[in-house]
């Protein structure tokens, strides 16, 4: 069996996605019993200098399916901050992601090995390979985002764990 470009890539985003739609889920769950308005959560930060929960989850989804979207038309441009999404609207956000990411075949991910991805922020420019950029670039910004979201929820108490934010396992059928 070879291992893939989209194993690689896709497989990882849609296991952490799904973790991730889990892990709002059980999070806004908890808040609303607890009396916690999901307004303050979205803005939430776990640094004054560090973007807010919800740059973390637009940027998941960006670094998801955006990333895939800028491998297959040769132009990455950081996410915006989008600053009217509520917390309904961050959720709705991961659910597209992970059913336009459903949507790729292998075949069609793997057909983009080769093609030149330019990462474009203000004036500068870095040139990439698809398979650099996904995986040196657009993987790592996805887990890292991810991860703050998820140490967000922790920080305001939402009963998470490890198992909330692996999701799914791969398990030999």
């Amino acid at each position: 069996m070879t291992f893939s470009l989209y194993d690689a890539t896709v497989a990882n985003y849609l296991q952490i996605l799904g973790a991730t739609s889990g892990f709002l889920d059980k999070s806004l769950a908890h808040f609303k019993e607890s009396g916690i308005d999901p307004a303050e959560i979205v803005e939430t930060r776990l640094f004054p200098d560090m973007l807010p929960f919800r740059f973390q989850v637009v940027s998941l989804a960006h670094h998801s399916r955006g990333a895939m979207e800028a491998a297959k038309n040769g132009v990455f441009v950081p996410p915006s901050g989008k600053p009217d999404l509520d917390y309904a609207a961050l959720q709705a956000l991961v659910k597209d992601a992970q059913s336009e990411l459903s949507a790729l075949t292998p075949d069609a991910v793997n057909a983009l090995l080769g093609r030149e991805v330019m990462f474009k922020v203000g004036d500068r420019s870095m040139p990439f390979t698809a398979e650099g950029f996904l995986m040196s670039f657009s993987l790592p910004n996805f887990f890292f985002h991810s991860t703050t979201a998820y140490d967000i929820l922790r920080h305001k108490g939402a009963p998470l764990g490890k198992r909330d934010f692996i999701g799914r396992l791969n398990l030999k059928k």
